[in-house]
């Protein structure tokens, strides 16, 4: 059925929920649909569009900034599933310098990896071997958390994502 995000009464992000959440809150007109997915929920004398983009009618205060948790669904969207030392589909995260030497697990120490890259490296430091990074670790944008939270973003989210990244 997939998912819908939810926007505040001015037009920030503020959530993503499923499909059928987002007509149960257009249904009970608690938001105004902004964009429908194509998907139709059809009965007998009834059929409705289910929602891609919805906007609260009220505004809501949003007590906390979210952020993208740093957790391995997170670090795989942030380095598009792929390892960090040969390109390959990623199986794992490897910490760059290894915790056993003092590294932290925060988002510029962390990144996706191969299973044989992983062991190749194993408890060294890059300058102790011959692998290199193909890209510096960083830490997520603001509205990091809506691709970790959907897993994919679809096109008519964009434009709203897009006035909010700055």
């Amino acid at each position: 059925m997939g998912q819908a995000l939810v926007l505040n009464a001015t037009y920030e992000p503020i959530g993503v929920v499923s499909g059928k959440r987002a007509m149960l809150l257009a249904l009970s007109e608690k938001v105004d649909v902004l964009a429908e997915s194509g998907d139709v929920i059809a009965s007998e004398r009834l059929s409705l569009a289910i929602p891609s983009v919805v906007r609260l009618r009220y505004y809501v205060k949003v007590p906390y900034q979210r952020t993208a948790p740093l957790n391995r669904k997170a670090i795989f969207a942030r380095d598009h599933g792929r390892c960090q030392y040969c390109g390959s589909p990623a199986e794992s995260i490897d910490h760059v310098i290894p915790r056993s030497r003092g590294g932290e697990h925060t988002w510029t120490n962390v990144v996706a990896c191969c299973r044989r890259c992983n062991t190749t490296k194993a408890n060294r430091l890059l300058s102790e071997g011959s692998m290199v990074l193909r890209s510096k670790p960083t830490a997520p944008t603001r509205l990091a958390w809506v691709t970790v939270a959907a897993g994919r973003v679809p096109e008519s989210w964009g434009q709203y994502l897009d006035q909010t990244a700055a």
